[in-house]
């Protein structure tokens, strides 16, 4: 049976989330992520990627014709509008693509990895949010070692999402990541008890 409890698991970029994910995946729980469908939904062949091929412009392939995430990163992270155009196109179909994969799952829950789930507006999709807090510095610390990008570069990825208070107001749960991997792993156990209590309530 597909699971009935539905946690949004969202932060900042390089907080931590990932990580959480993968223990709820080591756990037996089913791990929706938003980066896979993104990932999918941009195949060469699919409708995802002529359209942003059409807004953009074929500069954004490789010579093997995929998507140049990098620079398409490059070219959306300095223009607020063609962001905001990429999001319309891409934001459908990985919704769509997720609510598929949620409906196939099997578990007593099943989390869903969205890392703009608070600035997408997407409350409804899931039951209660779980946010992976980091302080700034130690994200732009994490996102410039992680993918080799400038001060600049990893600000101007940070400023692109929610700020800090916003989605930790939106949080039902949160877990501060700025220890070790071992005690990140520690909270998603802690958690992990409690939403199974959550879910066998609302299985009852």
């Amino acid at each position: 049976m597909a699971p009935r409890l539905r946690i949004g698991l969202t932060g900042g970029i390089a907080s931590g989330k990932s990580t959480a994910a993968r223990r709820f995946a080591e756990l037996g729980i089913p791990v929706i992520d938003a980066d896979e469908s993104s990932r999918v939904v941009v195949e060469p062949g699919r409708p995802g990627l002529a359209a942003i091929v059409d807004r953009f412009g074929s500069g954004i392939l490789t010579a093997a014709g995929e998507l140049d995430r990098r620079a398409l990163r490059r070219l959306v992270f300095a223009d607020p509008e063609k962001r905001r155009d990429l999001e319309a196109i891409l934001h459908p179909l990985i919704r769509a693509d997720m609510q598929e994969r949620a409906k196939r799952a099997v578990g007593p829950y099943v989390v869903l990895a969205i890392p703009r789930l608070i600035e997408g507006g997407n409350r409804d999709r899931v039951d209660r949010i779980l946010v992976v807090d980091a302080e700034e510095a130690l994200q732009l610390e994490r996102l410039m070692a992680r993918d080799s990008v400038t001060p600049a570069e990893a600000h101007a990825m940070l400023d692109a999402q929610a700020n800090r208070e916003s989605r930790l107001k939106g949080a039902d749960d949160v877990i501060r990541n700025s220890g070790t991997i071992e005690e990140l792993r520690e909270a998603v156990d802690r958690l992990h008890e409690r939403y199974l209590r959550l879910a066998h309530a609302m299985s009852a």
